[in-house]
Parts: structure tokens; C-alpha cells; sequence
């Protein structure tokens, strides 16, 4: 089989920071493309490359730390450097003795700033980026202005083709490139495989849980709710452990960035933290493969349909988010009236945006219920409603409110 490079459109965030930041993180999922990107980027710029996924380079990171960060030369890449924390503290010394820009990049397949002593250790030292599975803007080459759209509410009215069957297709790819690469029966086979691979791995190096078999049970119940309020309990019960048990194999979960936690939106801070999350599977391909469903059976299957949609869409929004120069923060709304938006977006206090997904080829005005809620609740600081939808037409249906096909998100025109 041979191998597709895709553009990936964090790179130039990635050149941005090095010219002025000692050290440069990119954490994100294993297998989604951050050794690709980073061997890339050293090779062009002269860094050394190292990876820890070596046990021998583990092995002399921790007999001989101090050594072993000067005989790294001036530029280095590490590589899946959650596996040697003791070394975070020598990087700061050694960056505190030469605050040259670029000096580090490191690359990590868990979230090593949810380790209080490592992230503290290179505050303020250290740029960091996340880094997603492929975006359908990067799998097809094109150039989304979406959320720029979406913030500024300036969309294009235009006509695009019905993706139909094919959606499901995309979906059940998902973004893993080597899953993307493949063919459907066998980018399954690789996503399993995964799963298995992760688990085993990744799970058993953070924590020392009891049962192996209880994180992928609660992956799949996931999987099952994905889009869905987070109902710890129902999970807990599904898979026979206690209450605690299972909230702490979901944090493991979200630890290495497989599951996506999407807080609650509120005017308010305190009720923001009162209402309950919902949970993503992060990619929609693990997802389907998780409960062994392919394209087929979700067109048949319009529930499974509509809720690993919105988890699709919501991981191309977060990776476009990702190499955007403007920070946005994600959440759902729900109030007492069971008006919903699906996903909100917020750039700072005074910018809001909402987008609700739905798996059909019309949309009627009641599709904006939710998005009318959220304006009201907004008020000035309402910028833009869009329902997706598989459809052809992209058109205004009110002031600042608009149907939009779903190749919009990462086809030109928005």
C-alpha cells in the first residue's frame, strides 16, 4: 500500500512557535500523525529526533538525566516524551541556562499538563499545540474559513452536492490517517487494533488499574451514548463497577485524548459547573468500529446516524480550531425546557457562536428552536446559529441564523 501524505495545518503553528518559545508540545492521540509531522519538521530544520517509544533511550533518559539532555545538542525532537517525566525537570534547567527559541519539540500521546509537576515545570517556557486525526479539510486539501464565518456571521449562500450515502463513509473512516488510507473492511481492522494496542499500552503506563477489561467496556458504552449527557451511573451499571471505578477509567479515557468531554454552556460560571457534560468518542471511525458498524448499517441505522455525526462533526471543528489563530472553548447547551444546541463555541465573553447537526437533507424552522434559545440567553454577544444538515442549498434563514450543507464545514464557500 502506498503511502499518502496529507497537508497537516498545524505545522505552520508549529513554525510560529518555535521562532519564539524554547520548547513546543504537541500532544494529541497516538497514531494521529504527530511523529510524522514532528520527523518531518526536524529533518528540514536541522533538529536531532529522538523517541522514547525505545526503551533503551528511556533507559539512559533516567540513569543519566543531566548527561543525557546535553548530549542533545542545541535542537531536539522528543518524541512521546510522557514516558520519561523525570526528564521535564532538566529541560527547564537546561532552558533556563539558554532561552534559545526552538530548542525542544516534544511530542506526547497522553495529556501531560493534567500532571500538575510537569506542567508547572515548563511554565511559561513552553508553547502548546493539540494535534487531532486527519480533518476532512486536510483529507480533501482544501481551505476552510468556516469559523471565521461562523464569528463573524458572514457566509456565503451557495449550492453544494448531497454527500447522501457517502457521509456515512466518511464517518466510519474517521481520521486516523493510516484508518483513512485504507479500505473500509481493512481501516476497521487497523482501528480495532488500535483500540487494543492503546488500551494495553497507554492505560496500564498512566495508572494501575485492576481490570484491562473494564476500560474498553466503558470505551464502548461510550461509543453507544456518544453525543449524549454523561451518565456515569447507567455506564457504571452496564459494566458491573462501582460508581468511582468507572469515573476513573474515564478520566484515563480522556487522558489520551479518546474520549471528548464537552462542558455545559451557561451565562453563569457556578451553573456552567453544576450541569452535567456530555461525552464524545473522539473519532467517529472509533467509534463505529467500537460497536463493529459500517456504513451500511448506519444508513440504515438513523440514531447511530445522528449522534456519531455530531461527534464528527465536533472533532473537524476542534481540529480546525487547533491551527486557527484565535482560541475557541466548546461546550453544549441544554436548559430546563430541553432546548439543546448540539455544540457551542466561545471566543472569549463576548463572542458566541452555536451549531446544531442533524443527519437529514431538509431542515424546517423548528431545527432552530434551540440556536433561538441560546441567541436570546447571549444576547449582543450572539454571533452566529448553523444547522449542518446533508443537504444542497446553504441559505439564510434569519438575521444571523443559517442552514448550511455539511461539506461547508470543510469545503470552500464558507
Amino acid at each position: 500500500m502506498a503511502t499518502v501524505h496529507y497537508p497537516r495545518y498545524l505545522e505552520a503553528r508549529l513554525a510560529a512557535s518555535v521562532s519564539d518559545t524554547p520548547a513546543t508540545l504537541i500532544h494529541g492521540p497516538r497514531q494521529c500523525g504527530k511523529t510524522t509531522l514532528v520527523r518531518a519538521f526536524a529533518a528540514e530544520h536541522d533538529y536531532r529526533y529522538v523517541t522514547f517509544d525505545h526503551n533503551d533511550q528511556v533507559d539512559a533518559a533516567l540513569d543519566d538525566p543531566i548527561g543525557y539532555v546535553d548530549r542533545l545538542g542545541p535542537r531536539a525532537v522528543l518524541d512521546e516524551v510522557q514516558r520519561v517525566p523525570h526528564l521535564f525537570t532538566t529541560l527547564k534547567a537546561a532552558i533556563d541556562n539558554d532561552r534559545l527559541p526552538g530548542r525542544y519539540i516534544m511530542t506526547g500521546s497522553a495529556n501531560v499538563l493534567m500532571v500538575p509537576t510537569l506542567a508547572d515545570s515548563l511554565a511559561g517556557r513552553m508553547g502548546i499545540l493539540r494535534m487531532f486525526p486527519l480533518a476532512q479539510a486536510e483529507i480533501h486539501g482544501s481551505t476552510s474559513t468556516f469559523l471565521d464565518g461562523l464569528f463573524t456571521n458572514s457566509f456565503a449562500p451557495r449550492n453544494a452536492e448531497r454527500l447522501g450515502p457517502n457521509l456515512a463513509t466518511m464517518m466510519v473512516r474517521g481520521g486516523y490517517p493510516e484508518a483513512v488510507a485504507r479500505s473500509p473492511l481493512r481501516a476497521a481492522e487497523f482501528l480495532r487494533d488500535h483500540i487494543d494496542t492503546q488500551i494495553q499500552r497507554d492505560v496500564r503506563a498512566l495508572a494501575q488499574v485492576r481490570s484491562l477489561r473494564t476500560t474498553p467496556a466503558l470505551l464502548r458504552q461510550v461509543a453507544a451514548y456518544t453525543a449524549q449527557l454523561a451518565n456515569v451511573a447507567r455506564f457504571a451499571s452496564d459494566v458491573g463497577v462501582k460508581r468511582e471505578t468507572a469515573d476513573e477509567h474515564l478520566a484515563l479515557l480522556e487522558h489520551i485524548f479518546v474520549i471528548d468531554r464537552l462542558p455545559a454552556w451557561s451565562r453563569s460560571e457556578a451553573k456552567r459547573a453544576a450541569k452535567t457534560p456530555k461525552l464524545h468518542i473522539a473519532d467517529s471511525g472509533m467509534g463505529a468500529a467500537l460497536l463493529e458498524l459500517d456504513a451500511d448499517d448506519l444508513n440504515v441505522d438513523r440514531v447511530y446516524l445522528g449522534h456519531l455525526l455530531e461527534s464528527f462533526v465536533l472533532a473537524e471543528l476542534r481540529a480546525q480550531a487547533s491551527w486557527h489563530d484565535s482560541r475557541a472553548s466548546f461546550h453544549h447547551f441544554r436548559d430546563s425546557n430541553d432546548n439543546e444546541v448540539d455544540i457551542v463555541l466561545e471566543r472569549g465573553p463576548r463572542r458566541v457562536a452555536g451549531i446544531e447537526v442533524k443527519a437529514a437533507a431538509s431542515v424546517s424552522a423548528k431545527d432552530f428552536r434551540g440556536l433561538r434559545k441560546l441567541r436570546e440567553i447571549a444576547g449582543d454577544a450572539f454571533k452566529a446559529g448553523v444547522v449542518l444538515y446533508d443537504g444542497t442549498t446553504g441559505y439564510r434563514h434569519d438575521e444571523n441564523l443559517w442552514a448550511l450543507p455539511i461539506s461547508m464545514l470543510w469545503g470552500a464557500g464558507a
